[in-house]
């Protein structure tokens, strides 16, 4: 079996699918398409012109942006259930960084940690290009490079992270039980911290174009876009941080802005200022229509707002920037409550409805969407825990 990746150092979810090989023992040949550009040709010649990373080629078959479980079905790997006797102090769902912050603390408590993670290991942190506002980094710091240091000092510790998916939580005689893509796990308590991703903007030709000129993430697909045009979407944080990014690779870029104002920063649109040579700002723009030919995305349909008049902006693609929304579609069907919203509802510990059950992090009812607060809510979460499982086992 010849096993090839195609990928980038900047692209977190590369790194997940090579040390998902690297767990599983499979030998295998990687390119970095950054190092030739005939390997960025090679690899749009294999999918297609598809510019989503990774790329996992085993033989004559393909498959781009391979999930934990699709990789373990490729390679027939397979789990031993959890044993009936092994019960865990804690689990964690998802593995950002309010759950290794977390981890960091519930191990040194010498509690029995383990964090269930089914995408990139450090969450929506890991890639973002660069964190200029987290504390203790005087000149910033690269989202995958924190991610990676949070991941390190939770294992230092004893945490034990698994790539694969929680599918449900239930409440039985005080343990919870854990359903997983691994089998069944019980454990004394559980820390909710699925974090948020993207939102979509719902228009024609954004998921039929999806990974061929429609993108949500700069610093997983931007540098396909060397001295092209694009459009990027959004009027706020993440919006303007990675429009920015992209100027290291595009000729010029349009940002389309739904209101009449940034939401951003203020920073932020000072920062914005500094590259109006290459970012033009068209404020008062719905985003309606993502148009194409031959299966390669050409321009961007909106209205102006103002004139009720269409308007075009022609593209090599399209980066959306909208905001975010819960990852807790695997809660639907449990006692935990959701706000309106979908994000978790907790009390003062950070506890949810469920006893046992805590949820930190931007997954949280009224959290702040800041990594800085979501490491310091997985901090408060331990000690909870800590002084739940103290009462209750």
């Amino acid at each position: 079996m010849s096993v090839l990746v195609y990928g980038a150092e900047w692209c977190a979810d590369c790194h997940r699918t090579k040390d998902f090989l690297d767990t599983y023992g499979i030998t295998y040949e990687y390119k970095d398409i950054d190092s030739d550009a005939d390997i960025q040709s090679e690899i749009l010649s294999l999918t297609g012109g598809n510019k989503s990373i990774p790329v996992v080629k085993v033989d004559d078959a393909y498959w781009q942006e391979p999930s934990n479980e699709k990789l373990k079905e490729i390679f027939k790997v397979t789990e031993t259930e959890a044993s009936e006797s092994n019960i865990y102090d804690v689990l964690m769902v998802g593995a950002g960084p309010a759950a290794l912050s977390a981890a960091i603390y519930t191990t040194r408590e010498d509690l029995n940690t383990i964090l269930y993670e089914k995408g990139a290991i450090g969450g929506l942190a890991a890639i973002t290009d660069w964190i200029d506002n987290y504390p203790g980094f005087v000149d910033g710091v690269a989202g995958l490079e924190l991610a990676e240091s949070l991941r390190k000092q939770a294992e230092r510790f004893g945490a034990k992270i698994e790539l694969g998916e929680v599918l449900s939580i239930s409440d039985n005689s005080g343990f919870k039980i854990i359903n997983t893509t691994d089998g069944i796990i019980k454990a004394k308590s559980v820390l909710i911290a699925t974090g948020s991703e993207y939102k979509k903007l719902g228009i024609p030709g954004e998921l039929e174009y999806y990974g061929r000129g429609v993108h949500y993430c700069a610093t997983c697909d931007g540098a396909f876009y060397r001295d092209k045009r694009l459009v990027v979407v959004g009027g706020g944080n993440s919006a303007v941080q990675e429009a920015i990014f992209l100027t290291k690779f595009a000729s010029s870029i349009d940002l389309l802005v739904r209101g009449d104002a940034m939401r951003a920063s203020e920073v932020l649109q000072h920062e914005l200022e500094k590259h109006k040579d290459k970012i033009k700002i068209h404020f008062n723009t719905t985003t309606d229509e993502i148009m194409a030919t031959d299966n390669k995305v050409t321009s961007v349909k909106g209205t102006d707002v103002k004139t009720g008049l269409e308007v075009h902006f022609e593209t090599d693609g399209v980066f959306i920037f909208i905001g975010l929304v819960p990852t807790t579609m695997f809660l639907k069907d449990t006692l935990i409550q959701l706000d309106d919203f979908g994000f978790i509802k907790t009390n003062e510990d950070l506890q949810t409805s469920m006893p046992g059950v805590f949820a930190a992090g931007d997954v949280r009812s009224g959290a702040t969407m800041q990594i800085a607060s979501a490491s310091g809510e997985g901090a408060t979460a331990a000690l909870k825990i800590r002084e739940y499982l103290k009462a209750h086992h």
